[in-house]
């Protein structure tokens, strides 16, 4: 990682203090640029390296919270919010492109992932629209809130929607509270990150943007990490490279941690639209969601609680949350550096918002929504040339990296009991090398971090109500007709869906089936269902049970759906999937469970 000078080093600023007839001349010079080897991260390390002048850790300042100056009095740090001129996408509404422009439009879609052209069109400095709750003008902020360092990873970003992230923050941001924003480049290939970008940070307007880049390409963890040990602010902001914040963003964001150091907050997120760029909330007007999980790792999202929703004297304040998605948090630098950073050994993407989530709660912190705090982002609706892993992929070897660092989470903060769970929902990452795990459950014992089931049971209690405690698989594998040896296939389609039967391949994936001993038959979170005796459907799980009609007859080698007394099996002349009155010496209703043992586990 080498971090980039992008301008002169500032005014040097000299101060000039007495003390019991004691005149002590403190110089204090801050650099863009650390000297070279103190900005470094070890690949497997995420050692912390101090810069020139040393770190102290912010403190937490209890009882100190925002005051709500009532209906109609203007906060502190509220702006005088003017949305002016009808140029493309101002205010945050949508922009239509020319019917001559739609084979490079397309061609733009296919690197980028969402539509390139219609960002570039609009201004860098564009008017967005104001979506948060009416109260969020009436809040006074403490005045010494920490600085914050917001950390912008992008690999192969698009100039018009990198800029623009980078421009809402300085734009919108109290510069009292803002101490930099840190570009980390994740060995982006494209030409116009290279040269072009690092003359553009030159500019006046950027100098408070310092750039980072990484030797190699890391993958979205790590090279987080990389951000947060170059960051010399006091909280750090993570945000991704296609934002654009709101009004009045960032001291409600600061405003929990700098009352209490161990808090990590989340913005509220509202969506830009991927193929017109316009700005539209995600969350229903005067809703509160919170992020919580289901036991394969998917990340969800529940409406708060009432238990929580009691603790707030406003709608508006910042209430607890399980987890978070990942993408946009703050979190005091320091504190994150006690945590271990992001733990290291997680490779690419994947896992690391619920790693962090577990070891803050775990470890005696907090995380907290913050309604009054939004940031916009642009969701990919299209597949892209240039945002794949690249080389990354043939690091690991065909592992699913997410799934690797799923289990390394699971075996670091999961209870026992828990940890069948997840195992019941991916049985295949019993098949999977995680590596050295010792640091962490160092980490957890030194201190003193609580147990899964309490965070399970004071703080994430509504997981159950969705998502309950898993029965264990009573078969697992490939399910393969006996007439025809092809094998029950989901073929990746979504809920509601009919399903088939295809060749086998033994991979898993969608012809990954589960039956669990009260009669639940899956494939990864969804059910399988009879929709009536001709149609066999991938559906939606009933939300909180894990039941099911289904039962297995091994002798028979049958499956047989209890409530309609019939069984399933491939149509002697459709091939489709159906449900027909059980014949046992018919071979189209038999099926024989098979082992699967994905590429990257055999030897």
């Amino acid at each position: 990682m080498r971090v980039v000078q992008c301008r002169r080093s500032r005014v040097a600023k000299l101060c000039l203090v007495s003390v019991l007839c004691l005149t002590v001349l403190v110089i204090t010079v801050r650099h863009s640029r650390w000297p070279d080897g103190l900005a470094q991260l070890g690949p497997d390390t995420g050692e912390d390296q101090p810069g020139p002048l040393g770190r102290q850790a912010h403190v937490s300042h209890p009882g100190e919270k925002p005051i709500f100056l009532g209906e109609g009095k203007k906060g502190n740090f509220e702006p005088d919010i003017v949305t002016v001129g009808e140029a493309a996408g101002e205010n945050g509404k949508s922009h239509q492109l020319r019917v001559e422009q739609k084979q490079e439009e397309e061609k733009l879609k296919g690197v980028y992932g969402f539509n390139q052209l219609v960002s570039d069109e609009i201004s860098l400095n564009r008017t967005v629209p104001d979506q948060r709750e009416e109260e969020c003008r009436n809040w006074d902020y403490p005045t010494d809130l920490p600085t914050a360092s917001v950390i912008l990873v992008f690999h192969n970003e698009g100039w018009s929607t990198l800029f623009r992230t980078v421009n809402s923050v300085i734009n919108r941001s109290p510069p009292q509270f803002l101490h930099e924003v840190v570009l980390v480049d994740d060995k982006s290939e494209l030409e116009h990150l290279h040269q072009r970008l690092e003359d553009e940070l030159k500019k006046p307007y950027y100098a408070k943007v310092k750039l980072v880049r990484n030797q190699e390409r890391e993958g979205l963890i790590r090279a987080r990490n990389n951000g947060a040990v170059a960051a010399t602010g006091e909280v750090v902001v993570f945000l991704d490279a296609h934002c654009e914040v709101t009004y009045n963003w960032l001291p409600p964001l600061l405003a929990p941690i700098h009352e209490d150091r161990t808090t990590l907050s989340v913005p509220v997120i509202d969506g830009i639209d991927w193929n017109d760029f316009g700005i539209h909330p995600v969350y229903a007007k005067g809703s509160h969601s919170r992020g919580i999980f289901e036991w394969g790792f998917f990340y969800k999202e529940g409406t708060l609680p009432d238990k929580e929703a009691k603790k707030a004297a406003h709608h508006s304040e910042p209430y607890n949350s399980p987890t978070h998605a990942g993408g946009l948090f703050a979190i005091d630098r320091e504190w994150f550096k006690e945590l271990g950073w992001y733990d290291p050994g997680l490779w690419v993407w994947g896992g690391e918002n619920f790693e962090l989530s577990f070891k803050v709660w775990m470890c005696g912190g907090r995380s907290v929504w913050v309604p009054c705090s939004r940031v916009s982002h642009v969701y990919r609706g299209h597949s892209c040339s240039s945002c794949g892993s690249g080389t990354l992929t043939n690091k690991f070897k065909g592992v699913p990296t997410t799934l690797r660092n799923y289990k390394r989470v699971v075996e670091v903060w999961f209870d026992d009991e828990y940890k069948e769970f997840f195992y019941t929902r991916e049985p295949l990452a019993k098949l999977i090398d995680i590596g050295d795990i010792s640091k962490q459950l160092k980490l957890k014992e030194e201190k003193n971090c609580k147990s899964f089931d309490w965070f399970m049971t004071e703080i994430a209690y509504d997981v159950f109500d969705k998502y309950p405690k898993l029965p264990p698989n009573k078969y697992w594998g490939e399910l393969k007709n006996q007439a025809t040896k092809t094998c029950l296939d989901t073929m990746g389609k979504h809920p509601p869906s009919v399903i088939g039967a295809s060749g086998c391949h033994g991979g898993g994936g969608y012809q990954m089936i589960m039956l669990n001993t009260e009669g639940q038959l899956v494939n990864g979170e969804w059910c399988i269902k009879a929709d009536g005796h001709d149609k066999i459907t991938i559906a939606w799980c009933d939300m909180g049970r894990t039941d099911g009609p289904w039962q297995y007859l091994p002798d028979t080698k049958q499956m047989r759906h209890t409530k309609y007394d019939r069984c399933l099996a491939l149509h002697p002349e459709t091939r489709q999937l159906v449900l027909l009155t059980c014949d046992e010496n018919n071979l189209y209703h038999k099926w024989q469970w098979g082992t699967i043992t994905p590429h990257w586990a055999r030897t």
